[in-house]
């Protein structure tokens, strides 16, 4: 697994923490998380599902801070070392030709990607009930909003961070007005960012009796990692259990060509709710996915993940291992 190929910038000074010598998983938790408090803002209710990305000399994200009214916004942040984050007090704003698509309601669970020259910001957005909204930035100051990606009812919105059959491309997870009790992910592609169609696809939860944490409905989390062995697209998944709905993260490699064909799907779980900060806040039990950074030369990855709806945490790992553990507890047949 040593000759895998990761595509993508180096990242020597990204985020790590070597493995506990104790540490039996194929991925570990930063010691001092959270790494962002609930109320680092003195407007914030709470600060989790958040985007981050290599920016200049340091780091800069789109974070969800949901306010003291319990409003869903996004904010503006910059780091020296994508750990501590200065994150702006006032809401992004958007700038957008069509003031019906632009007026805000609501927005949450951002991803950023980086295609070309440009870096996409991808979010749940309130049009008539939650959609994907889409809208780019070179400079993480003006945010160009565009037409929104699918009709209502869809979340999780994921970029892939390169063309595809010449196409932009994104996993998606339709669903209903509310908290789904389902949810499978499929796969669009546009050629201009307006118009998606080729829709496939890609998984549905799994069967419980086979994989129980990822049964309920599941959820592309950050931007896919290309590597020779397919694209390693790190997922979340949900178990309704008898004490509500528990998020973890799982693992699956996807075809470089076509993404929509999955070659090898976790069959266990990589992070699961078992601390405090995971298991207590206003969502107790959640462990969501939404970010990550890589570095290719190391394989290092550090995943940012929110915890309880309430906070902002670190994961790390190396991707060859995630890859071998992805194949090694695979549930396709």
């Amino acid at each position: 697994m040593k000759n895998i190929k990761i595509m993508g910038d180096n990242q020597p000074n990204m985020p790590w923490e070597e493995k506990p010598a104790d540490c039996k998983t194929t991925m570990w938790r930063y010691s001092n998380n959270p790494i962002i408090s609930r109320d680092l803002l003195p407007t914030s209710n709470s600060i989790f599902n958040s985007a981050v990305v290599p920016f200049g000399d340091g780091y800069a994200g789109v974070f969800r801070c949901d306010d003291t009214n319990r409003r869903m916004r996004l904010h503006v942040g910059f780091s020296d070392n994508a750990i501590d984050w200065n994150i702006e007090h006032e809401p992004l704003k958007f700038d957008c030709e069509d003031k019906e698509i632009g007026e805000w309601v609501y927005g949450y669970d951002p991803r950023v990607c980086f295609i070309e020259d440009r870096y996409y910001i991808t979010w749940c957005n309130g049009y008539h009930g939650p959609t994907i909204g889409v809208a780019y930035t070179f400079d993480f100051k003006t945010f160009t909003q565009l037409e929104n990606a699918f009709l209502p009812f869809n979340r999780n919105g994921v970029m892939f961070p390169r063309k595809i059959n010449g196409n932009f491309a994104m996993v998606s997870r339709p669903s209903d007005n509310g908290h789904t009790p389902f949810g499978d992910i499929f796969y669009s592609e546009s050629p201009d960012l307006e118009y998606w169609g080729r829709h496939r696809h890609v998984m549905s939860p799994s069967a419980f009796e086979v994989s129980a944490w990822q049964c309920t409905k599941i959820g592309a989390g950050p931007i896919p990692i290309e590597t020779s062995e397919g694209w390693l697209m790190i997922y979340h998944g949900v178990l309704a259990s008898c004490n509500g709905f528990v998020y973890s993260f799982g693992s699956a490699l996807l075809d470089l060509d076509e993404p929509w064909k999955v070659k090898y799907r976790s069959g266990a779980y990589l992070i699961s709710p078992q601390k405090d900060y995971e298991c207590v806040g206003d969502v107790p039990n959640v462990c969501f996915p939404c970010a990550s950074i890589h570095d290719p030369k190391t394989g290092r990855i550090a995943v940012y993940y929110g915890c309880a709806d309430t906070v902002t945490s670190l994961a790390f790992g190396y991707i060859d291992e995630i890859i071998e553990f992805t194949k090694r507890t695979n549930i396709l047949k």
